[in-house]
């Protein structure tokens, strides 16, 4: 008798757990169901509970009207992608910046040629590869994401494509980088210039209200470079890389360089894996220093952000800077480097 009923307790305790168990079981999924970024924060470091809602737009270098317009452009309601391409069409249509755009430094047979990518925050991109007679690369490179089947167009078909699309043909070349071109003639020594006139490619990330990253990269490359040398402004991966759940990075300097490690891609990837942006940047330009003998004489540098709105930046030697706008406030900040 006593046996039956040890057993009739343990039944009930057994029962009384089993109860216990499964009302925190059906407590803990309703959690998740309720907030699914719960599961989301152990799964990603970078989707936090409740989205930046501030928007932001950030460039390479002092580049503070195409800033403020990308940014204005945010604050209007713009999406990322359209915040981007309006911002660094400022640049390109500034004669004096000879790094970007109409009025950058030529080719050594004296053509301009442009680069140019776009990233969205689908992960869709697109690209134009030593374009001529066309300013406006970063617009054409969107073009070429959304109104073709391809990714990149190169040379004289992008051109064409461009036409066929209305933007205006025009010669490239200032008098002033022709006058510089033809100085340099004169030796034709060729040696990438570190912080060529505080500027260089011009790489664009946004934040918009909705939440949403994507980036722009454009560039006249290296001045004076063999005709048909493409760095790594216009490679996806290498010049710009966004990944929606993550994060974005853009790159500037010396694109011999930013390709061999796959620049933006590896910043990314390593926020993926916990780093913060700053942290991220300091290792890729590691990476490129770990496989110099010495110290190196050309100059690389990298911005990036993830989406919580932390930014990161760093490049090997000193003089590299770029520009947030936030909040109705633009300003120009110095990196921190290596050398």
């Amino acid at each position: 008798m006593i046996f039956f009923h040890l057993i009739k307790i343990v039944h009930t305790l057994g029962n009384m757990k089993r109860k216990a168990f499964i009302d925190k079981s059906t407590l803990g999924i309703s959690s998740l169901l309720i907030s699914p970024s719960v599961f989301a924060k152990k799964s990603n470091l970078y989707i936090s509970d409740s989205m930046n809602s501030e928007a932001f737009a950030i460039a390479t270098w002092d580049v503070k009207r195409a800033v403020t317009t990308a940014g204005k452009s945010l604050d209007s309601g713009a999406n990322a992608l359209e915040a981007a391409v309006s911002g660094t069409a400022i640049e390109e249509a500034d004669i004096l910046n000879t790094t970007v755009g109409k009025g950058g430094a030529p080719d050594r047979e004296g053509t301009v040629s442009l680069d140019a990518c776009v990233m969205d925050s689908n992960g869709n991109c697109g690209a134009v590869l030593a374009v001529e007679n066309i300013t406006h690369v970063a617009a054409l490179a969107k073009d070429v994401m959304e109104k073709t089947p391809h990714v990149i167009l190169a040379g004289d078909g992008a051109r064409k494509f461009a036409v066929e699309q209305g933007y205006k043909t025009e010669d490239l070349l200032s008098e002033s980088s022709k006058k510089a071109w033809k100085k340099w003639l004169e030796k034709s020594d060729y040696q990438p210039e570190i912080n060529i006139e505080n500027h260089d490619t011009i790489g664009m990330l946004c934040y918009d209200q909705s939440g949403n990253l994507s980036g722009s990269c454009t560039t006249s490359g290296l001045a004076y470079k063999m005709k048909g040398r493409v760095g790594d402004s216009p490679i996806i991966g290498s010049g710009l890389f966004v990944d929606n759940t993550v994060g974005a990075a853009v790159a500037t300097g010396l694109g011999e360089e930013v390709i061999k490690t796959v620049g933006s891609f590896l910043i990314v990837e390593l926020m993926r894996q916990g780093k913060s942006p700053q942290k991220a940047c300091e290792e890729a330009i590691q990476r490129i220093i770990q496989k110099q003998q010495g110290k190196p004489d050309f100059q690389v540098a990298y911005v990036a952000t993830n989406t919580a709105g932390a930014i990161g930046a760093f490049s090997i030697h000193k003089g590299f800077s770029y520009t947030i706008y936030k909040n109705n406030n633009c300003q120009n900040i110095n990196a921190k480097s290596i050398y």
